[in-house]
């Protein structure tokens, strides 16, 4: 009988933080490399790959990406900043060599853009496992086409979200922000539609000690999600994704 179900990945999963302050220490061209070539092994839909990534150094390009993702000051201060993108310009580029016009749709800009998610969270996760910190920026659909513009984005392109990726300022902490409740998000052969308020209640009190007991003010779960969603977000994404060559068709 296999008691012990733990591996290196798990490992790696369980103590995941979230890294927004890092050191001055250098983050090695290799380290990254061989970090985002791990990535790459990442599934895609059919394989096809819609994705790229592009990596930041440059740090007046930082700069100008920190603002239009609302200022933020770990875009500035990390060491490598990684811009993942939905691309199509290649899948485009294999139907035109056979003689076919690629039909836009809203199924390709789903799939391009989870295909660079996918990619995302394994860069994390190889990121995590070598001790570096990592943060993801949805800030990047703040101004898609400002960032891809500043990027060099061609038609069918856009950036879903970035990541700072560099080595921590001080060591991570070991105790995690509590996470929903197992029962909430795993169904068992089908969804469980019982009212979730309870539990949801309970997970603010922990959360809200979770914060109470490192002096934070942040409130708890519910209150914070609620306020985030009574407006609509980016109500300018749509268009402007359509003028970068997306189909929401």
């Amino acid at each position: 009988m296999i008691e012990n179900f733990s591996t290196l990945v798990t490992e790696v999963q369980n103590r995941h933080v979230s890294v927004r302050r890092f050191s001055d220490k250098p983050l090695e061209d290799g380290m990254l490399d061989a970090i985002l070539n791990t990535a790459r092994r990442s599934p895609t839909s059919s394989n096809r790959q819609t994705y790229s990534i592009i990596v930041v150094r440059d740090l007046e390009t930082r700069k100008k990406l920190a603002v239009l993702a609302g200022n933020q000051q770990h875009i500035v201060d990390c060491q490598a900043f990684v811009a993942f993108c939905a691309d199509t310009t290649r899948v485009e580029a294999a139907c035109d060599m056979h003689g076919i016009t690629m039909v836009k749709g809203l199924e390709l800009t789903l799939v391009s853009s989870i295909d660079a998610a996918l990619v995302g969270m394994s860069t994390q996760t190889a990121a995590e496992s070598f001790g570096l910190g990592a943060v993801m920026i949805g800030g990047m659909r703040n101004h898609p086409k400002a960032a891809a513009e500043l990027l060099g984005l061609p038609s069918g392109v856009y950036v879903v979200f970035g990541m700072s990726i560099g080595w921590p300022e001080k060591e991570p902490p070991t105790i995690l922000k509590p996470r929903l409740p197992e029962e909430l998000v795993i169904h068992r052969e089908k969804y469980d539609a019982t009212d979730p308020r309870e539990k949801m209640a309970e997970y603010d009190r922990k959360l809200g000690e979770f914060y109470g007991a490192r002096n934070k003010s942040e409130s708890a779960w519910t209150a914070p999600i609620a306020g985030h969603l009574q407006n609509h977000p980016r109500p300018h994404l749509r268009g402007e994704l359509e003028d970068l060559g997306f189909s929401f068709e």
